[in-house]
């Protein structure tokens, strides 16, 4: 089974937010997240994708996610690509 690590903006007037997560299901993920049904950070607002990776392992995802949602120097990286 597969799990992603995914990236999403959302552009604001003032400026660009980013969220961190993982999921076994992209698509669904962010239709939940863009209907505010997903995170309650994420509701309100509308998301793109903007980034993913993808792991056999559920663990690996979520090491990969908590490494990313600290490292600011990355995720500001990935952000401005």
């Amino acid at each position: 089974m597969s799990y992603y690590v995914y990236m999403l903006r959302s552009n604001n007037k003032k400026k660009s937010i980013t969220y961190v997560g993982y999921t076994k299901n992209l698509q669904n993920r962010i239709k939940l997240h863009n209907s505010g049904k997903g995170a309650k950070f994420t509701r309100g607002r509308k998301w793109k994708l903007i980034y993913k990776e993808v792991y056999q392992s559920k663990n690996k995802a979520i090491s990969r996610e908590y490494y990313i949602k600290n490292n600011r120097t990355l995720r500001n990286k990935i952000k401005n690509k």
